[in-house]
């Protein structure tokens, strides 16, 4: 079954719409959001960042821009035609979350830019090199040796006597699993073992426990995608309940219940991904536009988590975090 949800802004509080005077064209630009997920809601956390960073901009939904939003519930194979439809909608340019979104975005030839979750778009394929894409692709990327690098530092800081990670990533997702390659690659560096549970399907969570449940590891880094980020609650669960330590990388998993994150700050995110679509909008193409790597990183830390699964956190990391949940 094919997800759509059609949406037209026609204000978004009083407070918001001093920008909305500043547009200064009557076309009506159509933004298509593409996910390999529930489709991105305008009043959700990051469509509504990226619709404010948009009416900053001086665009004013309801008047010069429209919102047409798709998702894939987690059935990849119909990215593809939902970003057909998305052409054949005739949307301006396409904001994708997910390498698989990202991918299906680059063949149907829209200007497409990828806002999140994308990973390395040259070692993939999707594009010629960051500073020129080349194609009809730009966005954000990261750097996955990094950032891996981190969490796994913060991960051993957590627990002194860590020795072996279990981690869990979508290995059919290229993207996810150059992450979870970046991730091991590194862990040997810091004394640490990795257990890889590669997932391909919400059953193979089940086998992931069991695995965890005969060899028990010290603690889990999730790594996050739409099959990871859509059974993230069975991960939380499992974590709490043997009292595990456990990593993840979206801010929103720590208020969900995890214990600590590491990321990209999303503000910056969707910041510089409305520059871009601004930039499409207004005539530049995606070939010329480099992909960018964000430039401020965020560290959450669930104490009252810790607290459930005794784990006693230093003082000195909780200083570190930029976001504590108590």
């Amino acid at each position: 079954m094919r997800h759509r949800q059609i949406i037209a802004l026609v204000a978004l509080g009083a407070s918001i719409w001093p920008w909305a005077g500043t547009a200064q064209t009557t076309k009506v630009y159509r933004v298509g959001f593409l996910t390999g997920g529930a489709p991105i809601s305008t009043t959700g956390a990051d469509g509504s960042a990226l619709i404010r960073n948009l009416i900053q901009r001086g665009y004013a939904p309801g008047r010069d821009m429209s919102f047409d939003s798709r998702g894939a519930m987690g059935h990849q194979d119909q990215l593809r035609q939902l970003a057909r439809d998305l052409v054949a909608a005739k949307v301006d340019v396409i904001v994708t979350w997910g390498y698989p979104a990202t991918l299906a975005g680059s063949q149907s030839g829209a200007p497409t830019v990828a806002a999140s979750g994308l990973g390395d778009p040259v070692a993939t394929g999707l594009i010629r090199s960051l500073a020129q894409p080349g194609g009809n692709v730009t966005g954000l990327s990261d750097n996955a040796t990094d950032l891996s690098v981190k969490r796994l530092e913060l991960l051993k800081e957590a627990v002194p006597g860590l020795r072996r990670v279990a981690m869990l990533w979508n290995k059919g997702d290229p993207a996810m699993t150059l992450r979870y390659n970046a991730s091991a690659s590194v862990a040997g560096t810091l004394g640490i073992s990795v257990q890889p549970l590669g997932v391909g399907e919400p059953d193979d969570f089940v086998e992931a426990f069991a695995i965890m449940e005969r060899e028990m590891p010290d603690a889990i880094l999730m790594v996050a995608d739409t099959l990871t980020l859509l059974n993230r609650q069975r991960v939380y669960d499992f974590a709490n309940q043997h009292q595990l330590a456990a990593i993840y990388e979206l801010d929103a998993s720590v208020r969900d219940g995890g214990l600590m994150s590491y990321g990209a700050d999303r503000t910056e995110i969707f910041e510089r991904t409305a520059a871009l679509v601004d930039r499409i909008l207004k005539g530049d193409k995606p070939a010329n536009l480099p992909f960018e790597l964000p430039t401020r990183f965020k560290f959450a830390l669930n104490l009252k988590t810790a607290k459930a699964i005794g784990l006693e956190v230093s003082p000195l990391l909780i200083a570190r975090a930029d976001e504590v949940v108590e």
